[in-house]
């Protein structure tokens, strides 16, 4: 069995992480996937966060420990994680790209310190191919990851779960590049 990580690294991101069976593994998808418990499956969590700084200034920052406790035991077979390339947009402040980039700096960190293989997609790339003839915005890739994965329905239900769906769509695409 191996394991496909997916990652968009935002702080309201989210991590995706299949334990692909063996037979799985070179199948091209053209119907959705529904796992068992006996043959892999899928977890998806949020990018996990604590709160810090004030009673009347809260804010929010990566939960470091808790983000690396996400990553599978790699022990035991394979392991590849994809991890979105991002970077700053002009729209976005300082503070903003700053911190969204301490968050992508944190999973190679990760994913470096467990001896994980990851790749770097760009947005774009998994997008072209994952989300072929759809629109550009937010709940496209939560639509998408709903035709694909439909026993994920509760994981996916609200217009808020597009970085679960992103995540999903990462490891996906990944999966299909065979790496």
């Amino acid at each position: 069995m191996s394991i496909i990580i997916g990652i968009d690294p935002g702080q309201s991101g989210a991590v995706a992480i299949w334990q692909v069976p063996t037979w799985a593994q070179n199948i091209t998808w053209s119907i959705a996937i529904t796992p068992t418990t006996e043959s892999g499956g899928w977890s998806i969590h949020h990018t996990p966060t604590i709160e810090i700084g004030t009673k009347n200034k809260p804010r929010t920052d990566y939960n470091v420990p808790a983000m690396a406790a996400l990553m599978p035991d790699t022990s035991g077979g394979q392991v590849h994680a994809y991890i979105e390339a991002v970077h700053s947009m002009p729209e976005q402040g300082v503070a903003s790209s700053f911190q969204f980039g301490k968050g992508f700096g944190i999973w190679l960190g990760i994913l470096g310190a467990l001896s994980i293989p990851y790749t770097l997609v760009t947005p774009q790339a998994w997008k072209k191919e994952m989300l072929a003839g759809r629109g550009k915005e937010k709940d496209a890739s939560r639509l998408r990851a709903l035709e694909l994965f439909p026993h994920l329905q509760e994981e996916l239900r609200l217009k808020k779960h597009h970085n679960r769906a992103d995540a999903l769509l990462i490891a996906e695409w990944g999966r299909r590049q065979g790496r």
